[in-house]
């Protein structure tokens, strides 16, 4: 993907619409069942409107949603910049944009969420671009880049520890779609050493998933990077030898807490 992400990349493209005719009730119904908060509104294949949880509670309750839809919206094209998609969000103080062809007819949803994830994931390509680097440097080889489906039984963890406090955000981040790929080394077809994300690795096996997702580095030569000939000396073989600590705070976490503290006592 180009560094200018569009709308069509991070929207959802399975989007639940409404027609005018729909009732009130059953919208509350689509709500409980799917968890979403807003629907766009169309009628002979064009958007009219967009009906929310929020025009639920603050307007007076009708029988249909034609008669308490939103009318005034704005509407984005699947060309829009991420960046500035996100603006329009900002400014016009909503939480998200129908995206729509040149008939008006709607072909996904933008959300802040989605947003997100797109400032999330923009860390990732230079993390990769500079691991590639050092390795290319460092051992005289050529590598190249791809982005697969990696089985977890087919990881070799290279870090002993997780904090169970992580896990919990990175459980989260991952069941809305907000988690980038793990960074891995393809030493063989059956072995991918992990250079980073473990935290990740270990909240999606503990979610019953088996694969990941990864940004995968392969070498032009086989060589024992020193990350996995230390993993092997510490007895890390399988993401089974990663040890969950849970009587500590991850780093960062803590670090925020010590800084609260001392901000605390500062205004005392």
């Amino acid at each position: 993907m180009s560094d200018f992400k569009r709308v069509k990349d991070y929207m959802t493209q399975d989007v639940i619409t409404v027609s005018p005719s729909t009732t009130i009730s059953r919208i509350k119904d689509i709500i409980k069942t799917t968890e979403h908060d807003g629907f766009p509104v169309e009628e002979d294949d064009k958007i009219v409107g967009i009906i929310t949880a929020s025009d639920l509670l603050t307007k007076d309750l009708k029988p249909t949603v034609g008669e308490m839809m939103s009318k005034d919206i704005v509407i984005a094209n699947e060309e829009l910049s991420i960046n500035d998609a996100g603006r329009v969000m900002f400014r016009m103080g909503i939480s998200r944009l129908p995206v729509v062809d040149e008939n008006n007819k709607v072909l996904g949803i933008i959300t802040n969420t989605d947003i997100l994830r797109s400032h999330i994931e923009r860390s990732t390509p230079e993390k990769v671009r500079q691991y590639r680097d050092t390795l290319e440097q460092l051992y005289g080889i050529k590598t190249e880049l791809s982005k697969e489906k990696i089985p977890i039984s087919k990881l070799k963890p290279t870090q002993d520890k997780v904090y169970a406090d992580e896990l919990q955000g990175r459980t989260y981040e991952i069941e809305r779609g907000l988690a980038e790929p793990i960074l891995v080394v393809k030493c063989n077809d059956q072995k991918y050493l992990v250079v980073d994300g473990h935290h990740r690795l270990v909240a999606s096996h503990q979610m019953g998933n088996d694969d990941i997702t990864a940004n995968v580095i392969t070498l032009s030569k086989q060589i024992k990077l020193g990350i996995e000939k230390t993993a092997e000396k510490n007895n890390i073989h399988t993401i089974n030898d990663i040890e969950i600590i849970n009587d500590a705070q991850h780093p960062l976490i803590a670090i925020t807490s010590s800084l609260r503290s001392s901000n605390t006592k500062i205004k005392k």
